[in-house]
């Protein structure tokens, strides 16, 4: 078996907080004049990276089976507070929708497998749970925090990503509406600029944390393409704007992003073209 590292100390602080901002937004208002919630999926999906896993029974588990269900595919850990509490919800999710929808639980930063059987055993989980490779894990974009969902479509596509404890109620009503079913909600769909995968984190316009409003168009522009240049230094191997997107708590992008947002303005300034000096004008002649 593969030994999983597990995650530094301040990234399992950043869980505990992602969890509360994420119950914020799972429900988005359509205004005053509306009682529907908003449900948002992926204009042009990606397809789901495939793997090939052994459940804790020794069942091979893999996405290409289930062509035509609607899967959410749980990242979570034992130690993780957030992902133990939303079990429940998906337990009874997991039996309502049983012929039409399947959960696979991939259990990140944990290789004692008798720790990940007694929590099986004493919530009754009736959903497939493995141990998560770290290939599946770079996959799907390196799970920065947990629990994180993806919500993958009947056609294997990932339509959406929920990171922190969400509604049970909005994973319903994603999987009706995915499904056809009758829904009370709204559904609207967004382009992917990096909220699901980090690939696509290049087509943001604006990312967490960083004020950009003073910035012309041009300087825009440059800034987002430092911000996809540079490494963050905090340890977590993504780009300044991946880093945004993915640990909006995180100091370090936050403050070098403020720094580049600087820089390009000052840049901005600088290049301006002085104002040509009027000579004064000639007293008429007599």
């Amino acid at each position: 078996m593969m030994r999983i590292a597990r995650f530094p100390k301040p990234l399992r602080a950043v869980l505990l907080v992602s969890f509360l901002a994420a119950l914020a937004t799972a429900l988005l208002p359509l205004g005053a004049n509306s009682q529907l919630p908003v449900i948002r999926f992926v204009r042009d999906p990606d397809p789901a990276p495939d793997f090939k896993v052994k459940d804790l029974d020794g069942k091979d588990v893999s996405l290409e089976p289930l062509k035509g269900k609607v899967v959410l595919l749980n990242f979570w850990a034992t130690w993780c507070g957030p992902c133990r509490a939303e079990i429940p919800g998906l337990i009874e999710l997991q039996s309502r929708y049983k012929d039409r929808m399947q959960i696979i639980g991939m259990v990140v930063d944990d290789d004692d497998e008798q720790a990940v059987r007694d929590v099986v055993k004493a919530e009754a989980i009736n959903y497939p749970v493995a141990l998560t490779s770290p290939d599946v894990r770079m996959a799907y974009g390196g799970i920065a925090a947990l629990p994180t969902v993806f919500v993958i479509n009947t056609e294997g596509r990932v339509v959406q990503k929920h990171v922190g404890l969400f509604n049970p109620a909005l994973y319903e009503t994603e999987v009706r509406a995915l499904l056809d079913m009758p829904v009370s909600a709204k559904v609207e769909t967004f382009e992917d600029t990096g909220e699901i995968f980090l690939k696509h984190a290049d087509r943001a316009t604006m990312l967490p944390g960083v004020n950009m409003t003073a910035l012309t168009p041009q300087q825009r522009a440059a800034a987002l393409h430092k911000l996809n240049a540079e490494n963050c230094t905090c340890g977590c191997d993504m780009t300044l704007a991946q880093c945004r997107i993915y640990d909006p708590p995180c100091h370090v992008s936050q403050e070098r992003a403020a720094a580049i947002v600087k820089e390009v303005s000052t840049a901005g300034e600088k290049a301006k073209p002085e104002k040509p000096v009027t000579a004064p004008a000639e007293a008429p002649k007599p």
